[in-house]
């Protein structure tokens, strides 16, 4: 009675029935219509030897035997893939041997300190033996420890009940070789939770019964209805104890085991990795031929774009280096920035390799396909040192094309920031590229040189570049303070220190120098976004009514969105508002046409989504700035999904205008800068200077001038699970998004109107895949969702009055959305078992309704504009 662990008796043979099953589902299906298998079998455990000196040392024999392996659901014949096929033809002769081959346990104490097994054994079959062997490990009494087995090294609990012992392994803290990633942002990113729980039932000092079930749940963040699970459950049952073989006499454990069987080696209990090998699999090109029809850039906004493109993505990261290249090398123009898109996506050594000895930086004719690798690494889901280290390399080296330079350093900044996240900001590609950036905006002379870095700074985020960024908004022109401005307004409001609002504040209320609306809004913006003091908001308020005609009114709208959406300062508004000073008819009765306003797209109780619109404009109604944000948010993180910026300065001239105080000087200028998944693209520029303008204004067609265009991956999330019956599983989830948004200004002089349209079409398709592989046999569950949409906003100004007439619009188009779910089972052989339910709905369309002031202004302007005819310049 004085053993801390089971005790076998001398001379006994114990015979235990066993079984392992395994199923995959949805998270709240119920087992009896599971996809899984069950593999059972006989089990003998024998004492072989007992230590002399310490009781509580015993090597134990277990062997299997009898092995079946079955459907864990009942199947009617014809969907039964094992049907009328034996043990031996399943698993496969070498390997049922193997697995029937005995395997020895030395247990201390009711630990398993050594598994002995033969060397060179299939990695499969030895893992099945070590999900059985890690079973027989147990403690008597209650309390913590951490062990190894199967599944690594773990905490494991212990509550003991008379003869009932409970084990709670706690999975997340295993120690094994863990294979996978995950996606950069939570939001687009997949969560996971395991557990595992063994009962013992106890008798006789040795075991009579064991049940173990171990559960693993990935859910879908952006929409939790979508997950799967996968369930392991593993049963020992003593049947018989009948007269069993002697023990072999010896002092040491190791002696005994040579006079055993001079075969047997220590072999670790931790599972080891494996994986089986396709059959059938298409190669690379033929994959490609099966979906490149798909990748015609016409095609691009339809969810079959983004189901190949995710296809072939999980198709390179199987391939080599010269695969990848033959495909690459033998493309047509057309689909060639497509296949760009995903082998840069695909993020395996292989791939970047491949990708960086096509693109030639020196080369300027190809700087389309240049700048599609470029966007798809600032998109990249898990970026490695090595992709920031060669862009790096490029940046040093010769580039043809000053655009391409651009974006390259704007792309750096955007993977110096995804590589600080994941605790890389010591790595030394990523010191280095932070040092390259912040020394050359220092020593940078070129207007567009500075623009080139604060942008890239923009993406970054870095905390040490506060400083400079202040130094660049308050000191500097137009454009470049804008530009570091809008940079700041980035960062999380924890950030800004007292010193970045007193700057603010400064720029705002103009106490050194004149400064640009756009500048002064934004730092507004920034002082009303981080908790301002109670002085702050109130010097705001009472600077409405002395700022330019349509500031005021910008300030005012910015102030109601504040109230009306409830953010976070709206609480400190609200007191200010109780002085008559601040809040009086004089200043909320300014006349206008600029506004700013936010609302929810969607509200869900997973992630909601939200929209705001702000538009500013100079005093003679030409528009100086439009600002569409789309933000996704759940209850920890969020994601600033797209924004869409125009801006506009110096157009007075056309239409004999007076410019605003502090713009007399302005140079004509328009143009668009854009970010997408939090990543700040290259600005594109619709004309700079007057005689641009007016050659662009004689020949403009209106034609919609192309943002951006292309595919993404979004979500990227791939686990390899250990179970702990013996088989290894792997959940993937792979989210694409095919994208087209482009943007237009169409200005006629003749009718004194002008019109800014931009277009967002995309089409979007999840797939998750979770599959329990056992080399012969597979079983999973493929998920998949699809949704296409369009989302325009347009906006329409009449100039032939004051204060002239602003309408804005927001639309989404009806959009298809299908989900389906296939479960399967499946033999190398081929043989395969699947069901599959699926669901297609339209999404209504939906007209966003924007502030009432708008709606009041729309009726007025397209009362008016049948009477002009719709011709423009």
């Amino acid at each position: 009675g004085h053993t801390t662990g089971p005790s076998l008796n001398n001379d006994k043979l114990y015979k235990f029935a066993y079984s392992a099953e395994v199923y995959v589902d949805r998270v709240k299906a119920s087992l009896q219509k599971s996809a899984g298998y069950r593999i059972s079998s006989g089990v003998d455990v024998n004492l072989l030897w007992r230590n002399p000196d310490n009781d509580d040392d015993q090597l134990i024999k277990v062997t299997v035997r009898d092995v079946q392996v079955e459907n864990a659901n009942e199947r009617p014949a014809a969907k039964n893939i094992f049907k009328g096929k034996s043990t031996e033809k399943i698993i496969g002769k070498e390997y049922l041997e193997a697995l029937q081959r005995p395997i020895v346990l030395e247990l201390v104490r009711g630990k398993v300190k050594t598994f002995y097994s033969y060397e060179n054994e299939p990695g499969f079959t030895q893992n099945i033996k070590r999900g059985l062997a890690s079973l027989f490990q147990l403690q008597l009494h209650s309390g913590a420890a951490r062990e190894v087995d199967i599944s690594g090294k773990c905490n494991t609990t212990y509550h003991v009940r008379q003869d009932q012992v409970t084990k709670i392994k706690d999975l997340g803290s295993c120690e094994i070789e863990k294979q996978g990633f995950t996606s950069h942002n939570q939001i687009l990113d997949v969560s996971a939770k395991a557990t595992s729980a063994t009962i013992y039932v106890l008798e006789d000092s040795f075991i009579k019964s064991i049940r173990a079930e171990e559960n693993y749940v990935l859910l879908l963040n952006s929409r939790r209805k979508t997950g799967a699970k996968i369930v392991s459950k593993q049963r020992l049952e003593l049947k018989s104890v009948q007269a069993g073989p002697g023990l072999i006499a010896g002092k040491q454990a190791a002696s005994v085991i040579k006079t055993l069987d001079s075969s047997y080696v220590v072999v670790p209990l931790v599972a080891e990795p494996v994986k089986s090998e396709c059959r059938k699999c298409p190669s690379l090109s033929e994959h490609w031929q099966s979906v490149r029809e798909h990748m015609y850039p016409e095609k691009l906004s339809k969810a079959e774009a983004a189901r190949s493109f995710l296809s072939f993505i999980q198709n390179i990261r199987k391939a080599t280096k010269e695969e990848i290249l033959q495909i690459i090398r033998s493309e047509n123009k057309e689909l060639l920035p497509q296949v760009v898109d995903a082998v840069t996506s695909a993020q395996t050594p292989a791939s970047l390799e491949a990708i960086l000895e096509f693109i030639d930086f020196k080369d300027a004719s190809s700087s389309t396909l240049q700048e599609r690798f470029l966007y798809a690494c600032g998109f990249a889901s898990h970026p490695s040192e090595m992709l920031l280290k060669s862009l790096t390399a490029k940046f040093k080296g010769d580039i043809a094309n000053e655009e391409i330079r651009e974006t390259l350093v704007i792309v750096m900044g955007a993977l110096i920031r995804k590589l600080c996240d994941r605790e890389g900001c010591k790595l030394p590609a990523v010191v280095e590229a932070k040092r390259l950036i912040l020394s050359r905006l220092e020593k940078a002379k070129k207007d567009d040189n500075v623009r080139m870095y604060l942008l890239a700074l923009k993406n970054a985020l870095l905390p040490e570049a506060i400083p400079l960024l202040l130094k660049y908004a308050e000191s500097e022109e137009g454009p470049i303070s804008n530009l570091a401005a809008t940079a700041l307004q980035r960062y999380d409001p924890s950030f800004l220190t007292k010193e970045v609002k007193e700057t603010m504040n400064r720029i705002y209320h103009q106490n050194r120098k004149v400064h640009e609306k756009t500048v002064r809004t934004t730092a507004a913006a920034i002082i009303l976004n981080s908790n301002p003091s109670y002085m702050e908001v109130k010097n705001i308020l009472l600077s409405i009514g002395e700022l330019p005609l349509e500031m005021n009114k910008y300030m005012l709208s910015m102030i109601q969105d504040i109230l009306h959406f409830e953010m976070p300062s709206s609480k400190t508004v609200r007191q200010v508002l109780k002085d008559m000073r601040a809040h009086n008819y004089d200043r909320f009765s300014k006349t206008g046409s600029s506004s700013a306003y936010s609302g929810y797209i969607t509200r869900g109780p997973d992630v909601s989504s939200t929209y705001s619109f702000d538009i500013l404009y100079s005093g003679s109604g030409i528009l100086r700035r439009s600002n569409m944000n789309i933000h996704i948010f759940d209850r920890n993180a969020e994601l600033h999904a797209s924004q869409v910026v125009i801006e506009a300065q110096g157009l007075e001239s056309i239409i004999a205008a007076t410019p605003d105080e502090g713009e007399e000087n302005l140079d004509s200028f328009a143009g668009m800068s854009a970010i997408l998944f939090d990543v700040q693209l290259r600005p594109v520029t619709f004309f700079q200077g007057y005689g641009d303008l007016m050659s662009k204004m004689f020949s403009a067609t209106g034609d919609p001038i192309n943002v951006v265009k292309g595919l993404i991956l979004l979500t990227d999330y791939s686990q390899e699970i250990q179970l702990q019956s013996g088989p290894r599983a792997s959940a993937e989830f792979l989210g694409g998004l095919a994208i087209d948004i482009s943007g237009g200004m169409e200005f006629s002089l003749w009718y004194r109107e002008s019109k800014t349209n931009v277009k967002n079409r995309v089409a979007m398709f999840i797939a998750g895949n979770t599959e329990v592989d056992s080399f012969f046999v597979k079983t999973g569950m493929e998920t998949t969702l699809e949704v296409e949409t369009t989302l325009d906003f347009i906006s329409t100004v009449q100039f032939s009055q004051y204060p002239f007439l602003v309408c804005m619009q927001m639309d989404r188009v009806e959009s298809p959305f299908r989900r389906y779910v296939t479960k399967y089972e499946s033999l190398p052989s081929g043989r395969r078992y699947t069901a599959r339910r699926g669901k297609a709905e339209l999404l209504a369309g939906n007209e966003y309704p924007l502030h009432q002031e708008n709606s009041n202004m729309c009726r007025k302007v397209f009362g008016a504009a049948s009477d002009s005819s719709s011709s423009w310049f």
